[in-house]
């Protein structure tokens, strides 16, 4: 008998009647499905619009942006939504519309107006000028990023969210995410401190202050309690594979390299810390007979001398000792501290640790 799969759906999330949505969990079970299906059912009921958030502009263009809706038009989702009035998608300039085949002129027909709009942050300053009063439901699809995000993109966001609420408090916004980066600075941002500590199926609510604001986080169900059927594909005797089937783990994580050698206290030629994440993380410059190396793990404890000893951190702080960017040496020092990410001398505690730094050399990779 074949296993029912378990997709998401937005009836336990939309309980909590929250203004953020945060919807985490596994790759392709039914996160954006879900939520492009309110947008569809919202607009063919009662006539509001949609906003679909993505990073880059690249995301909207050519075939990318025609095939958005595919999955919904070929499960039939339009067509029953309006009754069989429209029956697929069209898509004209970061616009979809519902439209219909006229089978005399061989093209689609498309709706007067667009049932969603496509945000890019990454071109947030072009829809600033524009209205967008219909707009009720907003998703910012892939919000959680292994590859990098844009420089205060947290504020871009807010920016963009701005432009299409103006002055109005009946929008609803889905964030989405793959568990790919549990470092993702949105968590920061929005004060969302135990995301990494939860469990499929948990939800938590966030309030903050005097406010109205909530926050929901919902972390999904698993797809399927047996793994999904294509993990077969993956069965290879590689750790790193884990990310795709998601097997053994919540949050997907890189095979970092451990330390190397044992060494002692002597061994150390240099100490510099990371502070990032709310972590502090102690880097030891390290000479072994004749193999020298850096090993970040955890510090145990506050810094001894914190008006010396050498602390890169995204935090702005006067003090000659504090840097941002490891990857933009100025100095003698600096160069040589880098010199060993460039050459992969660099080794760590665990694999969470090795994700905390290179989250941080990434969101330090364009600097501000």
């Amino acid at each position: 008998m074949k296993e029912k799969l378990n997709y998401v759906t937005l009836e336990r999330i939309k309980r909590e009647h929250a203004h953020y949505n945060w919807m985490i969990g596994e790759r392709s079970n039914g996160k954006t499905f879900a939520c492009l299906e309110e947008i569809i059912k919202n607009y063919a009921k009662t006539g509001e619009q949609g906003a679909l958030i993505r990073r880059w502009k690249e995301d909207f263009r050519g075939k990318r942006g025609q095939v958005m809706f595919a999955g919904l038009v070929s499960k039939g989702v339009i067509k029953k939504a309006t009754s069989g009035e429209y029956t697929d998608v069209a898509y004209y300039s970061g616009q979809w519309f519902f439209a219909r085949v006229d089978e005399e002129l061989n093209k689609l027909i498309k709706a007067p107006e667009p049932f969603c709009y496509g945000f890019a942050l990454s071109e947030m300053e072009h829809d600033k000028s524009t209205s967008y009063d219909k707009i009720t439901t907003v998703v910012f699809d892939e919000a959680i990023s292994r590859q990098g995000y844009l420089v205060d993109e947290f504020v871009i966001f807010c920016n963009v969210l701005s432009t299409i609420v103006r002055a109005r408090n009946n929008v609803t916004v889905y964030m989405l995410g793959n568990t790919v980066n549990k470092y993702c600075p949105y968590f920061k941002e929005m004060g969302l401190s135990s995301v990494d500590k939860m469990q499929p199926g948990e939800v938590e609510v966030y309030k903050y202050g005097d406010s109205d604001l909530k926050v929901a986080v919902q972390f999904t169900d698993s797809l399927s309690k047996k793994g999904k059927a294509s993990d077969v594909y993956f069965a290879f005797n590689n750790p790193k594979l884990q990310m795709i089937t998601g097997q053994g783990q919540v949050w997907e994580l890189e095979i970092y390299p451990h330390c190397p050698r044992k060494y002692f206290r002597q061994d150390i030629i240099f100490t510099y810390f990371i502070d990032f994440n709310n972590e502090l993380l102690q880097c030891d410059i390290v000479t072994v007979k004749d193999e020298t190396f850096t090993f970040v793990h955890r510090k145990t404890g506050k810094i001894k001398y914190p008006e010396d000893d050498l602390v890169y951190t995204l935090a702005d702080s006067p003090r000659l000792n504090v840097r941002k960017y490891i990857n933009q040496p100025f100095d003698k020092l600096g160069k040589k501290i880098y010199y060993f990410y460039q050459i992969y001398k660099v080794f760590y505690q665990d694999n969470d640790v090795g994700e905390l730094v290179r989250n941080y050399m990434m969101q330090t990779k364009k600097g501000a």
